[in-house]
């Protein structure tokens, strides 16, 4: 079974991000997919976009924002982004903000992600590891915590 590891490239990941408002928060997730050669910078812009029109919808958990749109030109090839963050912003969500942890997802079509979102829900249902996740340093400290989880 593959980990989230394997989806996830060292490039994709920024622990200790600063980010003003969510729009920010968006934009490094976005940076991060673009930075990993997944997306093209347009998706940041469509992941902006989704929330400015469906509101904080990607605020699916307390402290955790899943940052995404639909498939896409701007996608090259299904990808994730690991962003966490140094100080949490609101999303605007009430019960689920504010956010710490911002994870960017670009998917080339609706079905080819779901493997990668079961392994994702493990890891957010499993609170000791999700602290240690949002606690790490470095890139390769978030990497290596999640190769080791199944």
């Amino acid at each position: 079974m593959m980990s989230l590891a394997d989806d996830l490239p060292k490039s994709a990941i920024v622990t200790r991000a600063h980010a003003s408002d969510w729009r920010a928060a968006i934009q490094l997730a976005g940076g991060a997919l673009t930075a990993s050669g997944a997306t093209t910078a347009a998706y940041t812009d469509e992941m902006i976009a989704a929330v400015e029109k469906h509101g904080p919808y990607i605020v699916i958990a307390p402290g955790f924002a899943l940052a995404h749109s639909r498939p896409s030109p701007a996608v090259l090839h299904t990808g994730l982004s690991w962003v966490a963050l140094a100080e949490p912003v609101d999303f605007g969500s009430g019960t689920n903000d504010p956010v710490r942890l911002v994870v960017g997802l670009a998917a080339l079509d609706h079905d080819s992600h779901i493997e990668t979102m079961a392994a994702l829900a493990g890891i957010l249902s499993d609170e000791a590891v999700l602290s240690e996740l949002i606690a790490a340093e470095t890139a390769a400290e978030v990497h290596a915590i999640l190769g080791r989880v199944p």
